[in-house]
């Protein structure tokens, strides 16, 4: 009975040796270790020390949540403090998001979790977040969601064709990365939302767009006229904390001399 917690955490590292697609002796070479006690630790003939489990983790690039689950599975405490954001110990994060947030206007700024739940916007997020329902907005709004439901800005995207291939392909890397039911469970729900009829939605270099370094902008009908933007992702470099590793601000910036205009003067009228 004494080797079922063994066997718990070898069938989780084993799992996630898998997903990473290596061999028992690339793992054991990263993490300075041998391939026979590597297979020992994964059938459950042998347990592995604590420092082991966060060897182990660090060579497979396993998320703080996961290194956690996998202490715990040997029977050790977890490593990795997981905060609210409101604890007065993130108080130098939240100033630091609030900075960056507000330091990118007049262009949108959204700070996500990592189920891509939106924790906090500036006020320039009002030009994508205009005319969303109530029942996308509530308990949380979510990035995908607030995209490709038909509801959301899927109405509103004029290549949303090009936009939900590029949406799925990102969350479907993600889920397999990381290996997380819950992210599994909203590319399920996502996928299964309307998809865009033939020829609804413009191509690359269609209509008045020209040649773009971005392959898949976000364009977006608006009453002030059609914005077209980029955006890239923020994240905190060496965490300690579960709740600060799955943070990212996701930062959009104008593609065109027409939406930096456009953006300019909606953060001007709205200041």
């Amino acid at each position: 009975m004494k080797v079922e917690q063994p066997s718990r955490v070898g069938v989780l590292l084993r799992e996630w040796r898998q997903r990473r697609r290596l061999s028992q002796l690339d793992l054991a070479n990263l993490a300075d270790t041998s391939a026979r006690h590597l297979s020992y630790v994964e059938t459950g003939r042998a347990q592995p020390s604590r420092a082991m489990v966060l060897r182990l983790s660090e060579a497979l690039d396993i998320p703080l949540r996961e290194r956690n689950t996998l202490l715990l599975a040997a029977d050790y405490a977890p490593a990795y403090r997981e905060s609210g954001l409101d604890e007065e110990y993130m108080s130098s994060i939240r100033a630091a998001i609030d900075t960056m947030l507000t330091a990118h206007e007049p262009y949108p700024a959204v700070l996500v979790d990592r189920l891509w739940n939106v924790l906090a916007g500036n006020r320039a997020m009002a030009v994508l977040m205009d005319g969303i329902p109530p029942h996308l907005l509530e308990p949380r709004p979510n990035v995908f969601r607030l995209a490709l439901h038909p509801d959301g800005l899927a109405s509103r995207l004029a290549n949303l064709g090009e936009v939900r291939t590029l949406f799925l392909q990102r969350l479907l890397r993600q889920v397999n990365a990381t290996g997380d039911e819950a992210l599994r469970s909203l590319y399920d729900e996502v996928r299964r939302y309307p998809a865009p009829m033939g020829g609804e939605t413009e191509g690359p270099g269609e209509g008045e767009h020209g040649p773009s370094p971005i392959q898949v902008p976000l364009r977006i009908r608006t009453p002030y006229g059609e914005l077209s933007m980029f955006s890239t992702m923020a994240t905190f470099g060496a965490p300690a904390d579960v709740t600060l590793s799955e943070l990212a601000i996701e930062l959009f910036y104008p593609l065109d001399e027409f939406s930096t205009k456009a953006l300019h003067a909606l953060g001007e009228w709205s200041s």
